[in-house]
């Protein structure tokens, strides 16, 4: 069990590592083109020769990239919706460049569609992606904290998705402990986490499950609000975490934290260390 931060990539993505071993990461994730919008940087050879002579050097491994957070899907706009597609069809090429093996993205929200018109949609953009994709990164469709029309917040509706795909092996999961949580699955204590995995792999499979996303949630439990809060000073608190990281269902899961970055983060990060077996 790997645990990380998200890092800049300011500079090009040979610049994560540098960051990452100062924050004492053991895996990390990056954005590997502007978050809010713009072209992809280029990655030139010596880039990449960087980035992976850095992952190995480094003792650094199971980076993920994160796509832009424009990303639905589900939108109306056929300029939206198809750039959503070439853009995460983009990530994935460049992932597989670099030798990062995950590439996760938010699905979006379908507010001009009715529920099951707009997981159709999604269904079919996340075919249309890996229709024919041969590359090395594998696709993480991470959950939702089920605000608004956003797709993807219960196991269920993740279960449709990874159906709709024919080359599985290239499909997979990442879950965020603060939506998954404000959705409504309760982790707060080896309970509760016992009964959510469980109930994650009746319905998608634990083979689907390849990254977590840890953070505490200001929200309550099923408020359906994304609000990411440090660890042990949310509404899950530090008895959920230890549950969760002690749990074998993560045994061999990479874990990054997206709590905010004000300095406490790094304490987040010692924390999950001391949690884990």
């Amino acid at each position: 069990m790997r645990i990380g931060l998200h890092v800049s990539a300011a500079g090009g993505a040979d610049k994560t590592i540098e960051r990452a071993k100062e924050l004492k990461c053991e895996t990390f994730q990056f954005f590997s083109r502007p978050p809010q919008g713009g072209p992809a940087p280029e990655l030139t050879d010596d880039i990449v020769q960087r980035f992976q002579d850095g992952l190995k050097d480094e003792n650094l491994a199971d980076p993920i990239i994160h796509t832009p957070y424009f990303i639905n899907l589900c939108s109306t706009n056929p300029r939206i919706k198809h750039g959503s597609i070439e853009i995460i069809q983009g990530e994935l090429k460049r992932a597989t460049k670099l030798g990062v093996p995950f590439v996760v993205t938010h699905l979006g929200a379908g507010k001009d569609l009715n529920p099951t018109t707009a997981l159709k949609q999604v269904a079919q953009g996340v075919k249309k992606i890996l229709t024919g994709y041969k590359g090395s990164a594998i696709l993480l469709l991470e959950n939702a904290a089920g605000s608004g029309t956003a797709i993807g917040s219960t196991f269920e509706e993740l279960a449709t998705l990874i159906r709709a795909v024919t080359n599985k092996s290239k499909m997979g999961v990442c879950l965020d402990t603060c939506h998954m949580f404000a959705s409504g699955y309760d982790i707060r204590d080896k309970k509760t986490v016992d009964q959510t995995f469980k109930q994650f792999e009746k319905v998608v499979g634990k083979k689907y499950l390849k990254y977590i996303h840890a953070n505490d949630s200001k929200a309550g439990l099923g408020e359906k609000k994304d609000r990411h809060e440090h660890i042990g000073d949310g509404k899950i608190g530090v008895q959920g975490f230890k549950a969760l990281l002690s749990h074998p269902f993560l045994k061999n899961i990479p874990i990054v934290l997206e709590t905010p970055h004000d300095g406490k983060h790094i304490q987040d990060l010692q924390k999950l260390k001391r949690y884990r077996p």
